[in-house]
């Protein structure tokens, strides 16, 4: 078993607890600074511990928060073959990306914002989540594998090749806990679901239909940014 003592232990000021200043004024507004104590004490470190990157190892999907530097939010979500975010360390991880709509948004948002929210969740076995909170850097597909060794493209996602990766050098991470979690199962996902329906595409939320028509003038997200995702 690993260390899991955490480094904010015993530390009684806001200012070096783990989380935002507004995090610490709601706790004492709402009377729950003891509760929130107790878990930054028992559950926060700054490091991945053994069990977290063997866990890391069995999953397939993440949920990642990035934003620009105005602190414009994007969530996107992330899958692969059990273990295709590489755990490079205990304070260093490595997730592949792929093709995609050329929009870029997460990427983009990590060349203004270095910051970067990480969630993975098993909703198979365990029914429980890791945070994993840090500084992202984008890396080439060359320097994954001149530093890294990272040329195994079927083991990442078969038939799909990483055209970059980002590298995040962990600050924080910290259990979800099993409550409310729903359990899945798994089903090939090429398979007809429920009434013969097949997975959803990019018409599925009537956009666009809706520029085609002429029904709907074009509003662009911020920026100009348009329809964004990744």
């Amino acid at each position: 078993m690993s260390d899991l003592h955490s480094p904010y232990g015993g530390l009684d000021s806001g200012e070096h607890l783990p989380g935002s200043r507004g995090e610490h004024v709601l706790q004492r507004l709402f009377d729950t600074g003891d509760k929130a104590k107790r878990f930054y004490d028992r559950q926060v470190v700054d490091h991945l511990t053994d069990e977290m990157r063997e866990f890391l190892t069995r999953q397939e999907m993440a949920f990642v928060g990035t934003a620009d530097a105005a602190g414009n939010c994007d969530t996107t979500f992330r899958a692969g073959p059990p273990g295709f975010v590489r755990v490079l360390g205990d304070r260093t991880l490595i997730y592949p990306e792929f093709r995609g709509n050329g929009v870029l948004a997460s990427l983009g948002n990590i060349m203004e914002n270095a910051h970067v929210s990480l969630l993975f969740v098993d909703f198979f076995e365990d029914l429980v989540g890791l945070h994993v909170n840090g500084s992202a850097t984008i890396t080439t597909s060359y320097d994954a594998e001149r530093r890294y060794g990272l040329v195994d493209e079927d083991r990442t996602a078969p038939g799909r090749r990483a055209e970059r990766w980002v590298t995040v050098e962990v600050e924080e991470a910290y259990i979800h806990c099993s409550k409310h979690i729903p359990r899945f199962s798994k089903q090939d996902r090429r398979e007809r679901g429920p009434a013969g329906r097949k997975p959803a595409g990019e018409e599925y939320f009537g956009v666009p239909q809706l520029r085609a028509a002429g029904s709907e003038p074009h509003r662009p997200g911020r920026e100009g940014a348009g329809e964004r995702t990744g």
